[in-house]
């Protein structure tokens, strides 16, 4: 068996250069930058700080992200390291070994770490103005903090051991043999005991988005006690930036459409997207997912970014219940068009599945938004690589395409922000905090809120008024045999906590897949190994890409050191770094 393996997107009609590390990344200052002491008052420090916020799309001009490599190889929903590895989706790509020289892992550490580097210029200028109060600073310390708290907590999940580089930091050649957990939770806690509830911007963050994320890390730590506390506080009382009570947004859907974004009651904290910002490049639009649109498609580029036959599976559901089938879900396949010509008769499936399912993955002979039915291989690259389903989350809607649609490229842009941490999400890891600590009935009644929303009719899929004209509108027939249930009163309680568990652990599946969560979250479960050698073997039977992969414990939870990194963290003939254990 190969060793698990990357999925690298090098497309014919696309060039892939990567840049060369001949010096520090974070050591280097550009020519013709402005002095930290010309900032050093309220507008340039809150420059500073907008610089910041920029660096969360990971991207810098058109063409490339803020290190200098491709865009997609640093998207802020981690598509590729979250979701491809987390047996989610497919790409069209080669296939190349997950190893230290792997450009991909230099351009993501590259651009967590620029973003840390624009973080630190901003602690080091606040302290310097003298036209700030002190509130002021506070709010944009903690906004500087919590910003540096995120970029490490990402590079923490992909590499697991980094070199924590701050404001003081004057030898940017520190080792990587320390943990930074206690670091990003001080940056996290000063961010929650420093601003405000609300700030002048939605896109800001806040102190309950902090303090949300400062939960997460306990999460990921095991501190389940210290989590606890945190999500109770967040769940009951936490407001968006500009002062909305936490909820879920009636429809799922919702959550995918940027006319929306600004009132979202779900949206904790996003890395903001916008399009045809008359500067004549996609910027500002979401270039990270620029490859996963349908090949030969209305949308022209690419053909990445597939769901996997057990991704889609997984959203069968029992005809009597409407619940999961949480271990046997691929025996109870869902009918696909697989081998099948556009050209060619085809009739979906008509048994019951979860309504979540036509909002994650476009399925042939369905509505694709308001776009028109799917039509199958038409819209495939190569169908036996990666399988019959495209992506659909990061597609915009046809009827707001001129607001929120850029077509200047050879592939789309578009508005629709990422959003990094969602109050679905929220609940859910406090429903693991719960059944953690035992607490099953709290536990189910979290995950009970996440399906009750699934199940409101009005978020389902409807069949259109006309399918030759999908401009006429959608009638009130749902699209699919939509039946979804809640767990029935005490349902956790019988089935103990390691049942309680796995309904969790797939109702996270469920409601974030494709979101780039899969991987990290199997990785801090434990059950990586188990599940993605599941995976690759059901999979490899069904299309190409999944032939030959493997998950190899105690290797393969985390990425590999950038060898380009280690080679210039060099010190009297030494490395500085030392690489992740199981890599060359």
């Amino acid at each position: 068996m190969k060793s698990f393996r990357i999925l690298i997107l090098l497309l014919a009609a696309v060039g892939f250069s990567t840049q060369s590390c001949k010096e520090d990344f974070l050591d280097y200052t550009p020519q013709g930058a402005l002095s930290e002491d010309v900032l050093a008052n309220k507008t340039g420090v809150n420059s500073l700080l907008i610089g910041a916020y920029a660096a969360l799309d990971g991207q810098g001009a058109y063409g490339g992200n803020i290190s200098g490599g491709t865009a997609w190889a640093t998207p802020p929903d981690n598509w590729i390291y979250g979701s491809e590895y987390g047996g989610e989706a497919h790409a069209n790509a080669l296939a190349t070994s997950i190893e230290a020289t792997n450009a991909f892992f230099n351009e993501k550490w590259k651009a967590d770490y620029a973003g840390v580097s624009r973080c630190n210029a901003v602690l080091r200028v606040v302290g310097k103005a003298t036209d700030m109060t002190d509130a002021e600073k506070n709010n944009v310390i903690g906004q500087a903090r919590f910003l540096r708290g995120y970029f490490y907590s990402d590079l923490k999940k992909m590499f697991n051991k980094v070199p924590w580089i701050d404001e003081n930091t004057t030898d940017f050649k520190q080792p990587n043999d320390k943990d930074i957990w206690p670091q990003i939770e001080a940056d996290f806690k000063f961010g929650m005991d420093n601003m405000p509830e609300t700030q002048k911007t939605a896109a800001s963050a806040n102190k309950w988005a902090s303090a949300a994320f400062l939960a997460k890390s306990y999460l990921y730590q095991k501190k389940y006690t210290e989590a606890k506390t945190l999500f109770d506080q967040v769940i009951t009382s936490g407001k968006t930036a500009n002062g909305i009570a936490y909820d879920l947004h009636k429809e799922f859907e919702d959550n995918f459409r940027p006319e929306k974004e600004i009132t979202s009651p779900e949206a904790l904290f996003s890395v903001e997207m916008s399009a045809n910002v008359g500067n004549g490049t996609i910027a500002t639009g979401n270039q990270g997912t620029m490859l996963n649109f349908p090949i030969n498609s209305p949308f022209r580029c690419c053909g990445n970014f597939m769901p996997s036959f057990d991704l889609v599976n997984s959203f069968r559901t029992n005809p009597e219940t409407g619940l999961p089938y949480l271990d046997d879900y691929n025996a109870n396949a869902i009918k696909s068009d697989m081998g099948v010509l556009s050209t060619q008769a085809f009739t979906p499936e008509t048994g019951t599945v979860d309504p979540r399912l036509d909002w994650t993955a476009g399925r042939r002979g369905l509505p694709f938004k308001d776009w028109g039915l799917m039509p199958g291989q038409a819209w495939i690259r190569n169908q036996s690589a990666t399988g019959p389903y495209v992506n659909l989350k990061n597609i915009y809607w046809k009827a707001t395409s001129d607001k929120y649609y850029d077509g200047i490229a050879w592939a789309p842009g578009s508005a629709i922000n990422y959003v990094i941490i969602t109050f679905s999400d929220v609940l859910l890891m406090a429903a693991e905090t719960e059944a953690q600590l035992g607490n099953l009935e709290k536990a189910q009644t979290y995950v009970n809120r996440v399906r009750t929303r699934a199940a409101n009719p009005s978020g389902f899929l409807y069949k259109y008024n006309d399918d030759a004209k999908p401009e006429s509108g959608f009638s009130k027939t749902p699209a699919a045999n939509y039946k979804i249930g809640i767990y029935p009163a005490g349902a956790f309680a019988a089935g103990g906590k390691t049942y309680a568990l796995k309904a969790i652990y797939f109702e996270r599946k469920l409601e974030l897949a494709m979101q780039g969560h899969r991987f990290f979250d199997l990785v801090r479960w434990g059950i990586a190994d188990k599940e993605l050698n599941t995976y690759y073997a059901y999979e490899s039977k069904l299309v190409t890409e999944a032939v030959g992969m493997s998950f190899i414990p105690n290797k393969n939870e985390y990425y590999p050191i950038p060898q380009a990194q280690i080679d210039i963290s060099t010190v009297n003939g030494k490395p500085t770094l030392i690489q992740n254990p199981g890599y060359k």
